[in-house]
């Protein structure tokens, strides 16, 4: 038996004009149902069977476009403007033949979201082979394969594609905020803010903190940012989180206690405590903590100071640890003592009692050194757990402390000894003794 040589075996298959057709077909036939009868797509199936691939290119690049333009008018012409950088407003879809060129079109197709950014480079690689092969009679005939993969990128990207959602205008949405008839309805907002470019997100929310932050905003306005910012919040990227809560210490540079107030405001109903900087932390915790020191035994300042300090509990700067430990402590266990008032001895602040271990959640091994200091140094808490009811309440502190620190954290074994019943003793003897008053 004769083994075929490889010269033999080896066949060189070349694509023809009839072969590739049911390709070409295929692919023209998968556009959107909308615009099948374009006029663009109807001369690509004429001039496609006579191998007039010049002109096939030419005129799927003009569908192309015209479907851009459409949906860029479609999602918002106002946006697209601020984009596109064309130099002029467009106002009409005469206005793109005019003065928009291709470049333009996908740059500004991509910044409002009409296509992605993987779309934008294939795109732009189209427009070259249209340019090369239906712009330059001189330049090489188009093989059957190139005319196809360009076919097919313009189909997958821009052709197939249904039309985006609309957007909203922002000037147009922050005014309609200041009024009663703004819908509050929580996917209303989700539908028109998710939907927004990235550059517009940014926009927005820096609209929105400076009309939250200036003092002569409405009630209503600012009812409606406080509604609308946790929503458009969750879908910002985290470098524009940053960069917004920043803008707090140029607040606080101008001295302005009300806006100040404000920006902190927006800044806790968002939930970005953690992006403050330090000297921002330091301005307002500094005070709160100062005053919670002060207003020992002073329930309703101590549920005042307690509720402050709360949205920060997480983010507390380590050079006011130790103070700020030390005050939650002693507020928590409070003080023993009488009153014709109430039939109780155990006395501290209700509503403080209610928050403070939520703040002891979040400690770390920092805190929790702390923590351990204020019960060792601390004079008036050594004093006040001789009372079974108090040391009580600094054992279920002791407990929750315990939960949060690390393995090899170096005050477990005084901790252990402060939680376990059975080593009262133990724990007692490791205190420091009281200073004798004299």
């Amino acid at each position: 038996m004769k083994i075929p040589t490889k010269k033999e075996t080896s066949v060189e298959v070349v694509p023809t004009e009839k072969s590739m057709q049911p390709f070409f077909e295929r692919t023209l036939a998968s556009v959107r149902e909308d615009i099948a009868d374009n006029p663009y797509i109807q001369e690509t199936f004429k001039v496609l069977p006579v191998g007039g691939y010049r002109s096939a290119i030419g005129s799927l690049w003009n569908a192309v476009v015209d479907d851009l333009r459409n949906k860029i008018m479609h999602r918002s012409l106002v946006l697209f403007n601020k984009a596109a950088g064309v130099g002029r407003d467009v106002k009409s879809y005469e206005d793109f033949q005019n003065f928009v060129n291709d470049d333009q079109l996908i740059e500004g197709a991509y910044k409002i979201g009409v296509i992605g950014w993987e779309a934008s480079k294939i795109l732009r690689h189209a427009k070259e082979i249209r340019h090369i092969f239906n712009g330059h009679p001189k330049s090489s005939e188009p093989s059957i394969l190139r005319v196809l993969a360009m076919f097919d990128d313009c189909v997958k990207y821009v052709l197939i594609e249904p039309y985006p959602a609309q957007i909203v205008d922002i000037d147009d949405y922050v005014n309609t905020m200041d009024s009663a008839q703004f819908d509050r309805n929580t996917i209303a907002v989700a539908n028109a803010l998710t939907e927004l470019p990235e550059i517009y997100k940014d926009e927005l929310i820096n609209r929105l903190f400076t009309v939250y932050v200036h003092p002569n905003t409405s009630s209503v306005l600012r009812s409606n940012v406080e509604f609308v910012i946790p929503v458009l919040w969750s879908v910002l990227p985290k470098e524009v989180k940053i960069k917004i809560v920043r803008r707090v210490d140029q607040e606080i540079t101008k001295s302005n206690s009300g806006q100040t107030a404000n920006a902190f405001a927006f800044v806790n109903i968002v939930g970005a405590n953690a992006y403050l900087s330090a000297t921002a932390k330091n301005y307002t915790l500094v005070p709160l903590v100062k005053k919670l020191k002060e207003s020992l035994d002073d329930w309703d300042k101590e549920s005042e100071c307690v509720q402050a300090l709360l949205p920060y509990a997480a983010n507390i700067p380590v050079d006011l640890i130790n103070e700020y430990v030390s005050c939650l402590t002693h507020t928590y266990v409070g003080f023993t003592g009488g009153s014709p008032q109430y039939s109780r001895s155990d006395f501290y602040s209700n509503r403080a009692a209610e928050l403070i271990p939520k703040m002891f959640e979040v400690f770390d091994d920092t805190a929790a050194l702390a923590f351990i200091e204020t019960v060792k140094n601390g004079e008036l808490l050594r004093k006040r757990i001789h009372s079974p009811s108090k040391l009580n309440r600094l054992r279920s502190l002791g407990n929750m402390v315990l939960s949060r620190v690390s393995a090899s954290f170096s005050g477990r074994a005084f901790l252990e000894n402060l939680v376990d019943e059975n080593k009262i003793e133990d724990f007692i003897n490791s205190l420091p003794a009281l200073q004798k008053q004299s």
